[in-house]
């Protein structure tokens, strides 16, 4: 008979089970997420019934669409009667939605090359990760942007580089005796080089001139937002600064411009950028429509960005402050090292909404006659015989576009704040 009061002790560990099938996968995604209540399980069927709805009713015009016409009477031809989209406006008419109208043909290779260094001039800013001294190309890059687009000699864009490096580096020599004096030095070594480049007037690598009016569809959006929104940041943090400046005349005049530009619609600005603006200008001085718009939306987006970072650095506690008067820091440094870096931080979803609302604005530029994608749809594509009366087709295209664009951004940024987060996970 088996001694039953020795206790029985395991050697070996039993092998692990799985998981029930309602704890892992696909299925505990959709019990946690789509059907946790009886609430949101009826909320998951009303939604997923309108999609289906959504997608039976969108399915044949997408499906039946025609590529292949040349005008819209053709395209219902080809249709007779049925549901379908005309396509065959995209296929006809996509160099003008995305280059303009008036853009010379065989140089659409130039601002197609532009679009594709943005992304290698961006990766050094975007990607922190990456050698500093790819920063060089970021630099260039303008510049080099600016000869591709517009044309011309190389030498325009080559001696406003060099009066920028000349001005830095003036500005460096000097700064140790006199901050006044070296940012006078250093506007003086500037405009002498913009001086001898104007007198010099080489012609070294031209390319084929293009006008400013004859820039427009997507091409004309992507300048004015990546132009605007790489200005309107730094103007934007010098104007946060001035706010909470201990001066009362810096304080006072970063004060008016920002509630005054906020007060005011965008639109407003750019009828005073196009209309209003030449009557306070010598009757020989004219400025070009393209940098009027660029100013304008500029100095309307900094002053949103002002007040979003305003609101990061009143964000930091007062220790941080105290912590770099403790280090001996001047107010420069403390700013560069020790404020910034952490407000910014904190202004990044902030930063980023002003971001996609500003490239988004930059469609209100078709009510000032200059030809963006929006001002392509309403204007010359659907002004054609063959075309009017094509909707639908254009204007999905055009928020696809803007749509891609936009989230990018969203998604970058959201990427970014996970990168520099630094609390507890």
């Amino acid at each position: 008979m088996a001694d039953l009061s020795r206790a029985f002790v395991r050697r070996d560990m039993l092998p692990a089970t799985p998981p029930p099938v309602g704890e892992t996968g696909l299925v505990k995604w959709l019990r946690e997420n789509l059907f946790s209540s009886p609430i949101n399980t009826v909320m998951t069927l009303v939604s997923a019934f309108v999609i289906w709805w959504l997608v039976l009713a969108v399915w044949p015009w997408l499906s039946n669409g025609v590529w292949t016409t040349t005008s819209l009477a053709a395209c219902r031809e080809v249709l007779q009667g049925k549901t379908g989209a005309c396509f065959s406006v995209l296929t006809e008419r996509w160099h003008q939605l995305l280059f303009g109208f008036t853009y010379p043909a065989d140089q659409y290779w130039r601002p197609t090359l532009g679009f594709v260094l943005l992304f290698v001039a961006a990766a050094p800013v975007l990607f922190f990760k990456l050698p500093r001294r790819l920063l060089i190309i970021t630099a260039v890059y303008p510049f080099l942007a600016f000869w591709l687009i517009w044309g011309g000699s190389i030498t325009v864009p080559l001696f406003v580089a060099l009066g920028f490096v000349a001005a830095a580096l003036t500005f460096q020599a000097l700064a140790k005796q006199a901050m006044a004096q070296a940012a006078l030095a250093a506007v003086i070594a500037a405009l002498v080089v913009w001086w001898i480049g104007g007198q010099a007037d080489l012609q070294v690598l031209v390319l084929e001139p293009v006008a400013s009016r004859d820039i427009g569809g997507f091409m004309l959006n992507m300048i004015l937002g990546v132009t605007c929104v790489s200005l309107s940041l730094p103007i934007g943090i010098l104007l946060a600064l001035g706010r909470r400046s201990d001066m009362p005349i810096i304080k006072w005049i970063c004060v008016i411009f920002i509630e005054f530009v906020r007060g005011v619609p965008l639109i407003t600005l750019l009828f005073v950028a196009n209309v209003v603006l030449g009557y306070f200008l010598p009757p020989e001085v004219t400025f070009d429509l393209i940098l009027r718009v660029i100013i304008m939306i500029t100095l309307f987006s900094a002053a949103y960005i002002a007040e979003v970072i305003r609101g990061g650095l009143a964000a930091l506690p007062k220790g941080q402050y105290e912590a770099a008067d403790s280090l001996g820091l001047d107010y420069a440094q403390a700013m560069r090292l020790i404020i910034l870096p952490q407000a910014l931080k904190i202004s990044i979803p902030g930063i980023v909404n002003v971001a996609v609302g500003l490239f988004k604005d930059t469609t209100l530029v078709s009510v000032i006659s200059m030809y963006d994608l929006v001002g392509m749809v309403r204007g010359p594509i659907q002004g054609a015989t063959e075309w009017n009366g094509v909707y639908w087709e254009l204007f999905a295209f055009a928020s696809l576009l803007f749509f891609v664009v936009c989230y990018g951004i969203s998604q970058y940024s959201q990427w970014l704040e996970q990168q520099l987060r630094t609390d507890h996970r």
